[in-house]
């Protein structure tokens, strides 16, 4: 039997107002979750056609083989990192005239890899073996409104086609639940020397999947408790009259905690290389997942949190790197040390719903630019009042009176100068957790990319060790590591 996806109502009607005005065809993404039983969609958005195909989708000859795969993989990628935590592309959906009705199958096929391996590949982290790896596709007939739901196994590239259900529901996400959580990093990555011929952009991804692995071993609280992952995420919660759990908030405040002291029983290694220089990222960003209220599981939920922690920082770093190329910043190898913003996270609401959809700002960027995003993007009409700022917008002010001040957003420090480094294999991305209280409310930050060399302590460290021989304990932070 195949998959069945429940549909949000508001999806069945966005799909019937859209009119192909002539064109052979119109294609999409369909956005939702996940789950062991049953899959639930939340929303649809067409993609945007080039400018040079809205002539070419008119001729009455158009094959779907014309369908641009790069682009519409390049809209996937960009509308992922507008998910929170917890949602995903599901699948494509495409209205066709009757005459290409059974014309669809090998080009729509052949996207839904093409999409699946570009975002996977941006990605900090994997799908478990356990997980769901069907994809969809929707066709629907523009004349007759015949629709055909079928699914692909996008880890098999030899997988064939499986029908699937399409059942629409009203009010789905209505009481879906948010977790929310602040989180404090600060992440140290070296740059060997052996790795100078690579990007900043690449040396950065590769410090971040080895911070990853810390933040896949985290402990998290759920309002201030670790819960069984096998528990429901609802447990405890109060019982209507009828009998059905009702969560007394739609809200979750999740804390992550980090290992730093090292036990008696727990050795760690220490390497020494020849260092171009460091990134270091540090501060504090929002991070947001959302789940279905249909029996939830607490790992399910911490799965969602996880991976949206993961992409917040990923994508921030990708976005800057981007824009740094779009307007042809150069990197500043001969300078002492490199100053960025990142931008900060933007949430806005999608209506008759618990969700929220997020976007990235800069500091120069205007509220209206963001509007014109959501609707490029997602298609959807965006009012100014409803975008919540997550993170503050701090003025950029030299780095010796922001140190001494408290932390309020992201920094990344990178520098250049070859010079020796050391570090301990469990310190090189550490994420700290302070014992100090923490406030009530999510400290609102911006988050900052900085660039500065940060290795002759270490070095100091590291011949001193050498001269009194291979026994020396050397503290870090808390953290003991023998050499």
């Amino acid at each position: 039997m195949g998959r069945t996806y429940i549909v949000e109502e508001s999806v069945g009607q966005y799909l019937s107002n859209i009119s192909l005005q002539g064109k052979a065809f119109i294609s999409g993404l369909l956005i939702g979750q996940c789950s062991s039983q049953k899959d639930y969609v939340i929303l649809a958005t067409r993609t945007p056609p080039k400018e040079e195909q809205n002539e070419n989708l008119k001729h009455p000859k158009a094959k779907l083989d014309n369908l641009d795969e790069e682009w519409a993989t390049e809209h996937a990628n960009q509308v992922s990192r507008m998910l929170p935590g917890g949602l995903l592309v599901l699948g494509v959906f495409i209205i066709t005239t009757l005459e290409l009705a059974n014309d669809f199958q090998n080009a729509l096929r052949r996207l839904i890899f093409a999409m699946e391996k570009s975002m996977n590949r941006k990605r900090l982290w994997n799908f478990t073996e356990e997980e769901i790896s069907e994809r969809v596709i929707l066709h629907i007939c523009s004349s007759t409104k015949k629709i055909s739901c079928r699914t692909y196994d996008v880890r098999d590239p030899k997988s064939s086609a499986r029908p699937a259900d399409w059942k629409y529901q009203s009010g789905l996400s209505t009481s879906w639940l948010s977790l929310d959580c602040t989180i404090h990093i600060d992440i140290h990555i070296p740059l060997s020397s052996t790795s100078v011929s690579y990007t900043l952009e690449k040396n950065t991804k590769n410090g971040l999947t080895r911070w990853a692995k810390q933040i896949e071993n985290g402990v998290y609280l759920i309002n201030g408790q670790v819960k069984d992952e096998d528990c429901d995420l609802l447990e405890g919660q109060k019982k209507s009259f009828r009998g059905n759990t009702q969560a007394t908030s739609h809200s979750f405040d999740v804390r992550v905690l980090t290992q730093l002291l090292l036990n008696s029983d727990h050795r760690s290694t220490a390497t020494v290389q020849i260092c171009s220089g460091s990134v270091n990222l540090k501060g504090s960003v929002t991070c947001r997942a959302y789940i279905h209220s249909n029996k939830p599981k607490v790992k399910d939920a911490m799965q969602a949190v996880k991976r949206d922690i993961l992409n917040t920082v990923a994508d921030r770093c990708e976005i800057l790197f981007e824009d740094l190329l779009l307007n042809e910043i150069p990197e500043k190898k001969d300078s002492e040390k490199e100053f960025y913003i990142l931008p900060h996270r933007v949430f806005v609401p999608i209506p008759g719903s618990t969700v929220k959809l997020c976007d990235y700002k800069f500091g120069d960027e205007s509220a209206e630019e963001i509007r014109d995003h959501f609707r490029e993007m997602l298609d959807r009409t965006v009012q100014i009042e409803d975008l919540e700022i997550a993170e503050e917008v701090n003025t950029v002010i030299p780095l010796s009176i922001a140190n001494s001040h408290p932390l309020r957003g992201l920094e990344c420090t990178v520098g250049y100068g070859e010079s020796t480094c050391m570090s301990s294999v469990n310190n090189e991305a550490s994420l700290e957790h302070k014992d100090d209280k923490q406030p009530e409310q999510p400290i609102k930050t911006t988050v900052m990319l900085k660039i500065r060399q940060n290795i002759e302590s270490w070095l100091k460290l590291w011949l001193k060790s050498k001269r009194k021989g291979p026994n020396i304990q050397c503290s870090k932070r808390n953290s003991e590591t023998e050499i």
